[in-house]
């Protein structure tokens, strides 16, 4: 039997320069992640397209999601977005102030 485990999202390595981002694996299980990144960074002409769902929760600084349909929705702290599999985005901008702080889940692909 493993024994608990207990951290905050607000520790944790942090991006160094404007442009780069971390990711820290908090846990998985049955075929899901969970994982802390950190993040100063843009991806201008990149798109995710996952092949899996992701749940991401805000929790620090601010962003700007942005979709291939053209529309984009702004995240504050505490603000989460649930993103189907294939879901075309990218993080259009990041708080200029700091590094913006996310909670991801991505859930194992389905069948």
């Amino acid at each position: 039997m493993s024994a608990p485990r207990f951290g905050s999202l607000r520790d944790g390595p942090s991006p160094v320069a404007q442009g780069s981002e971390t990711f820290t694996e908090l846990a998985h299980a049955g075929g899901a992640r969970v994982e802390r990144i950190a993040s100063r960074a843009v991806r201008q002409g990149e798109w995710y397209e996952q092949g899996w769902a992701e749940f991401v929760l805000l929790v620090q600084g601010g962003a700007i999601l942005a979709f291939a349909d053209g529309t984009s929705h702004a995240l504050s702290p505490g603000d989460w977005a649930h993103l189907p599999a294939k879901c075309r985005h990218r993080v259009a901008a990041t708080a200029a102030d700091g590094e913006t702080i996310w909670l991801a889940v991505h859930f194992p692909p389905e069948a």
